[in-house]
């Protein structure tokens, strides 16, 4: 099936009984991509590059955890399948990971706006993360999410230049408060290509 229409459909999905079964063993498969699918950014934001896979585990997860059964899978596939990356993008959750409460609201109250300001830097280039309009991120106070879900769209000769390994990559963040930049080691740029055509 071709990338752009890769989603995850009921037929692939197994019974809440048999992804019992094989949860396990699924899970110790998919740490060593998801490992590589994971980048640090400055001390609190994590990326967390999603593809069919990773939701395909996750869909499972919901429904073995809440037992909703069939009438769960409508609105578990209408969250999940929009984070699979189409074929000209990578799509990522980004997430601030803070264990001390008030210290994750200071933190969170001085960075409204800045799930607009995520970018992907392939050569130099900057391709800004353009955000699922699912809900509003940052509230009237100006508090942030702890959590954002993100496309990077790609031009074609961006992507052929992501895949160049003598290419820099980095992603980061412009926000005044949180102005970080970290770069993609060559494991994880070779599994993050696989989600171009």
């Amino acid at each position: 099936m071709p990338l752009a229409e890769r989603r995850i459909d009921p037929s692939d999905l197994m019974s809440d009984n048999e992804f019992a079964k094989v949860r396990r063993e699924r899970r110790a498969a998919l740490l060593p991509i998801k490992r590589l699918r994971r980048v640090e950014l400055g001390p609190y934001c994590t990326f967390y590059f999603e593809s069919y896979e990773t939701m395909l585990f996750q869909v499972q997860e919901m429904l073995l955890i809440e037992r909703g059964g069939a009438d769960q899978i409508p609105d578990e596939l209408a969250a999940y399948n929009p984070l699979i990356p189409n074929g000209t993008e990578l799509v990522a959750t980004v997430m601030f990971e803070i264990d001390d409460p008030v210290r994750r609201e200071a933190v969170l109250a001085r960075l409204g706006g800045v799930e607009d300001l995520f970018f992907v830097q392939v050569a130099g280039e900057r391709v800004l993360g353009i955000p699922e309009g699912d809900v509003e991120r940052t509230r009237e106070d100006g508090k942030t999410s702890s959590v954002h879900f993100l496309r990077f769209p790609m031009k074609p000769e961006l992507v052929a230049r992501f895949r160049d390994p003598a290419t820099d990559i980095l992603i980061g963040c412009a926000h005044e408060r949180y102005n970080h930049l970290a770069g993609l080691s060559p494991a994880s740029r070779a599994e993050l290509a696989k989600d171009f055509a």
